[in-house]
């Protein structure tokens, strides 16, 4: 396939214009003249077929396509001169893109993360955060890290470790729970999953109960601990994930009785070629989980 021809330095006069709002000091900047500065944006919006800026008395109004187009380049632009100065320092960066459900990458995997930086300082990490519904190829992700049975269509899944949920409250609110029964005339928190308390009253040895009617659910665990800091009801969250709050006393877990409906797994889709910051990320990880116990 023949690529079309990209006007690098009309790219560059479009966008430093952009950013002044004038040919005269995107020109200062870019050690041209005004005219060059000019003609080059000239050229590229007869290639692209669009107006890219209205040419006022004292100075430029950026169009709607000239809008699209300047986060683009500014993008690009910046890629490009972070692949530059990693040359320039000796050592090629490697860019590794991670998605994780925002409770785990909370929890779990930003306090341990500076252990991989300092292993692996030449491997970026780009961590963005879900609430386990994720899409590795639209999202251009290496590896997703979800929480759930590990049956994922077209990813290899390898499973961290489980995260059994339990009963957390505020400590006045805990003052009142003396057996789980008591649980049945609160407010009860929970995710998107009905069944988790009536598996959670099963464990704790009361008899089965369809799931609670008055129950507020969230889409994330953060969000559900945040609740129950504020008093809004019980949560049924991981306490792993929490052992902060637990340590600080803000939240504490009345109960013993805990229920595992799932586990945290590392995937990535099986059309993908691992990576040397790939396998260095899975293999820190797997050592990290073994040496805490978890797996």
């Amino acid at each position: 396939m023949v690529r079309p021809y990209l006007p690098l330095n009309a790219f560059r006069a479009f966008e430093a214009s952009a950013r002044h709002l004038s040919f005269t000091r995107a020109a200062i900047e870019l050690n041209v003249t005004q005219a060059a500065v000019s003609h080059q944006v000239k050229g590229l919006e007869d290639q692209l077929g669009a107006v890219l800026f209205k040419r006022l008395p004292r100075g430029l109004m950026i169009t709607a396509e000239g809008e699209r187009l300047l986060p683009v380049l500014r993008d690009s632009f910046d890629r490009m001169a972070d692949a530059v100065e990693h040359f320039r320092s000796g050592h090629v960066r490697e860019i590794l893109t991670v998605g994780a459900v925002g409770t785990f990458a909370v929890g779990w995997l930003l306090p341990r993360l500076a252990g991989f930086r300092e292993r692996h300082p030449f491997v970026e990490v780009r961590l963005s955060t879900n609430n386990n519904r994720v899409d590795l190829a639209a999202e251009g992700l290496d590896f997703a890290i979800r929480f759930g049975t590990g049956a994922w269509h077209g990813t290899d899944a390898v499973r961290l470790f489980d995260a059994p949920l339990s009963a957390l409250a505020t400590p006045g609110i805990a003052r009142n729970l003396k057996e789980p029964s008591d649980l049945l005339g609160m407010t009860l928190l929970r995710s998107y999953r009905r069944d988790e308390w009536t598996c959670w009253f099963e464990a704790a040895g009361l008899p089965r109960t369809p799931p609670p009617q008055d129950a507020i659910v969230f889409d994330t665990s953060l969000a559900l601990v945040e609740a129950v800091l504020q008093g809004a009801g019980v949560g049924l969250a991981p306490p792993s994930m929490f052992s902060r709050l637990l340590s600080s006393g803000a939240i504490v877990q009345p109960f013993r009785t805990s229920v595992a409906l799932g586990s945290y797994w590392l995937t990535r889709l099986q059309s993908r070629a691992v990576t040397p910051a790939m396998a260095a990320f899975a293999a820190w990880l797997e050592e990290t989980v073994a040496g805490e116990g978890l797996a």
